[in-house]
């Protein structure tokens, strides 16, 4: 049986699994407006087994001659031969679950557009997740989705400073990981590899990680 994520991956990326360390594909995905209304042109997971680059169609053939370079040293060049010099490389721990933490909820689902949503849950669309502090109403944290596709929805999770160390962010991630699998998707999480309070989050909410990546050219243009 073909897995939630091995579907959002084929879906998302143009193909999976990797058929060589490095397996690039040219997939229309990167050239048309992604979850957030703009373009991510080159996107990329790996596994253990191995890895697939997701380009847009135009550069499929010359990003893949270069693919016996490795991507640790072909990851850095990519901006430019896609077309995007002025943006950088990221790479980032990729994590989903199929088995939230049984933790209690912590926030409530709001329409992205509701007035006591704060700026930066808007361009996430449809429902966010938010807790706010019962005797106040203030924004205490949240959690946009970023539904890529049917079958998978990246999770982001933001908590006020002066609400930090509550365990507000644990306790939301899993429960938008149920409603995510709930809806028939697969919740993923990325993080920086080293931002080790997300990583704390993500296993607290019950996103281990299984020595995955995410990579690909960063959504803006670099600082001068």
């Amino acid at each position: 049986m073909i897995s939630r994520l091995d579907r959002h991956l084929a879906d998302w990326l143009g193909a999976w699994p990797p058929s060589a360390p490095l397996s690039v594909v040219g997939s229309v995905r990167r050239s048309t407006p992604g979850w957030d209304g703009n373009v991510h042109p080159a996107i990329g997971v790996g596994s253990p087994a191995g890895a697939v680059l997701s380009v847009a169609p135009p550069y499929g053939e010359e990003v893949a001659a270069r693919a016996g370079e490795g991507l640790a040293a072909l990851g850095p060049l990519v901006p430019a031969l896609v077309g995007f010099g002025e943006r950088g490389w990221f790479t980032a721990t990729f994590r989903w679950s199929t088995a939230p933490a049984a933790l209690p909820d912590a926030g409530v689902w709001k329409a992205a557009d509701d007035a006591s949503v704060p700026e930066w849950l808007r361009p996430f669309g449809g429902q966010v997740l938010v807790a706010e502090d019962p005797a106040s109403g203030e924004h205490l944290a949240g959690v946009g989705v970023k539904r890529h596709d049917a079958h998978g929805h990246e999770l982001s999770v933001v908590t006020a400073q002066a609400a930090r160390g509550r365990g507000l962010a644990r306790r939301l991630v899993a429960q938008a990981a149920r409603r995510v699998l709930d809806e028939g998707a697969v919740p993923t999480y990325m993080h920086a590899t080293s931002n080790a309070a997300s990583a704390a989050v993500a296993e607290a909410a019950g996103f281990p990680d299984q020595g995955w990546t995410a990579f690909g050219v960063t959504e803006r243009p670099r600082l001068p």
